[in-house]
């Protein structure tokens, strides 16, 4: 199979990716692996398959967990509607972990159903989840000509070695070196070879799978600049950081709703004006909220991220004690507890337009408070009116 119909260079017969999930997590602290995490209300490993799920190309996608965390595995599976998602079972460390994955091509006794062998694949931490398809895709043809490939990305700080008494022995010149990351990639037979013939050593306290390549296979490495986004959630405050960086692509899609009045279509289309400077790709709706939850679990369609719908209400009389009715906001409140339950998120907006203001500084304030509630995502005020 040529990756994607992309044009790619050489053509890559079959692409699979090995994602090691089996960490405990000791050094994030907690009883939860870092990789089942909740970010968004959804596991952080669900995020990193759903990167791969988005690369037309790559055939299957393994993910490797302890045998403990199978059947929570399955259930992500299930839940958010991943495809080409087979779960292996992991050794007690990580490079026994790749191993078990890899050998779910080579190796009936590991599945039920032998995988088609690929020609190349991706290793892949599950923890990395912001993987974009240009990387993969330039390790993976550095891969098919040099027969391993990895990303690299220069080094933050510099790496200095300590004597036996604890004081500085020697530092290295950072400009010299690179900082080892991932996605990786192999010729399967190159890395499924230095896994056959490596040592229990290797095994258990290696790390770096180019290594392993250059060492048992005598395959040295291209080694591809990576961006800035492969970063590892390692500590809590990675988890703080990915969810900054998700909620932040997730406010680059917004539906207002509103009524269908001739006025509200009018601030509706400056809404859909002024924020169009601030997200990527405005959808502008004339519906009840209801048909739209309907439509949502009608469609069976996993949501993978809280749905944000907001309902828009514009008041443009000049009686200042506009008001709705008191069991409307009750109703609105318990239905939006209730549809939260099932990842959407409903508040509302009303917008209060005097003739004595200009409509679009009016329209500018309703944007920002839009902005701000999609970006923050704060459960606590679904079901509330807010005024701008």
């Amino acid at each position: 199979m040529e990756p994607g119909g992309c044009d790619m260079g050489p053509a890559v017969k079959a692409v699979a990716a090995v994602l090691p999930a089996g960490g405990s997590g000791e050094r994030l602290g907690g009883a939860t692996p870092k990789q089942f995490c909740a970010v968004q209300g959804r596991p952080l490993v669900s995020y990193t398959v759903r990167a791969m799920e988005r690369v037309s190309w790559i055939s299957d996608i393994i993910v490797v967990v302890s045998p403990e965390n199978i059947e929570t595995m399955k259930s992500i599976i299930k839940k958010y509607g991943h495809q080409r998602v087979t779960v292996a079972e992991g050794g007690i460390t990580r490079h026994r972990s790749i191993f078990n994955g890899l050998k779910l091509f080579s190796e009936n006794e590991f599945s039920n159903c032998l995988l088609q062998k690929p020609e190349v694949v991706i290793i892949h931490d599950a923890v990395r989840p912001f993987v974009e398809e240009d990387i993969l895709r330039k390790v993976v043809m550095a891969a098919k000509e040099y027969g391993a490939a990895g990303a690299i990305r220069p080094l933050v700080s510099t790496v200095i070695a300590s004597a036996a008494d604890g004081c500085l022995d020697h530092s290295l010149e950072r400009a010299r070196y690179r900082a080892s990351e991932m996605p990786q990639a192999f010729l399967f037979d190159v890395i499924y070879q230095a896994y056959q013939q490596c040592t229990d050593y290797d095994l258990d306290y290696g790390t770096e799978c180019l290594h392993l390549a250059l060492k048992y296979c005598k395959t040295n490495a291209k080694l591809v600049e990576g961006t800035a986004d492969l970063w590892k959630v390692t500590y809590k405050r990675d988890l703080y950081a990915a969810e900054s960086i998700i909620k932040d692509s997730l406010s680059q899609q917004i539906c207002i709703i509103t009524d269908a009045k001739e006025a509200v279509v009018q601030v509706g289309f400056l809404l859909h004006e002024s924020l169009r400077s601030q997200i990527k790709d405005n959808k502008y709706a004339i519906e009840e909220i209801q048909q739209l939850v309907d439509m949502l679990e009608e469609s069976n369609v996993p949501l993978l991220h809280p749905v944000i719908l907001i309902s828009v209400h514009l008041n443009s009389s000049e009686n200042t004690s506009f008001s709705i009715d008191l069991e409307e906001l009750t109703r609105m409140k318990k239905f939006a507890r209730e549809v939260k339950r099932k990842n959407i998120l409903v508040y509302g907006l009303l917008i209060q337009h005097k003739d004595n203001l200009p409509l679009q500084e009016t329209v500018n304030s309703a944007a920002a408070l839009i902005m701000a509630l999609i970006k923050d995502r704060n459960p606590e005020l679904i079901g509330q009116l807010l005024v701008a």
